[in-house]
């Protein structure tokens, strides 16, 4: 429970958990899609949402709270604007589903005498025919800027994901942005990502060779999914000197081939 202590007052613990049982639930990329608990909360009762065993949601008392641990609420914000708790009833509700939202989510309603939990098996499809729109390719060199645009206008409640070679990079939910929520994406991209709030556009600035592969940016609309694909060389100047080099070992080892030929 996350650390929580109940204290229950029962013979035994079995005796105590109560309505135990499973849902499946599957939607669209896009969609908003609600969990509900079926009961109507009284101020004895405690409510918790878990997502893959992190606590996201409770409401206890007159109290509610969305991303309660730090997981949840400080550096990732893994559902940021995009849960609703329903004071009435603690149904959870996401809204602008991603593929990554996918998961078990476990409901637990904790009262003086007992405990009944319930899973939910939550699957996010992608939208049927939202492929890879164009993959786009660019070269700079080390040291130089790199802007990778989305294309079309953003909308206000679009959501906007970045990823780079699978890994997410950065998002923009309504007015609200967040770069690099892991640790290992801050000490690979520090303070070396710039969002536009209003375009969505991704810069990375002082280029370094180990930042080419593949930008994916996804934006997720309550009725589409897109996906566009950069595909980034960042090149030196070493590297390109020592190709004119190689080149220049080849032209010199042709001429002297021809040499002992015509000899």
């Amino acid at each position: 429970m996350n650390g929580d202590i109940l204290f229950l007052d029962c013979p035994q613990l079995l005796q105590c958990l109560s309505g135990v049982g499973s849902n499946g639930v599957s939607v669209m990329e896009g969609d908003s899609v609600t969990l509900h608990t079926h009961v109507e909360t009284n101020k004895q009762e405690k409510i918790k949402w878990y997502f893959n065993n992190l606590r996201v949601a409770q409401i206890s008392g007159d109290l509610s709270k969305i991303c309660t641990d730090v997981q949840c609420n400080e550096g990732t914000e893994r559902f940021r604007d995009r849960l609703k708790l329903d004071h009435q009833t603690g149904s959870l509700t996401i809204t602008i589903t991603t593929t990554e939202d996918s998961g078990e989510y476990k409901l637990q309603i904790l009262s003086s005498k007992s405990v009944s939990e319930k899973i939910f098996s939550v699957t996010v499809h992608d939208v049927p025919g939202a492929e890879i729109d164009k993959t786009k390719t660019k070269s700079v060199k080390v040291g130089e800027s790199v802007t990778l645009y989305p294309g079309g206008l953003k909308k206000p409640k679009d959501l906007l994901i970045w990823y780079f070679n699978g890994s997410r990079l950065a998002e923009i939910t309504g007015d609200q942005s967040q770069i690099c929520t892991d640790d290992q994406c801050k000490e690979r991209f520090r303070d070396r990502l710039k969002l536009d709030h209003q375009t969505g556009s991704l810069t990375i600035t002082d280029t370094r060779t180990e930042d080419s592969g593949v930008y994916e940016l996804k934006i997720i609309t309550n009725s589409s999914s897109i996906r566009r694909q950069f595909v980034i060389s960042i090149i030196s100047e070493k590297s390109l000197s020592g190709t004119d080099t190689n080149w220049s070992v080849y032209l010199l080892a042709v001429g002297l081939l021809l040499v002992v030929c015509i000899d």
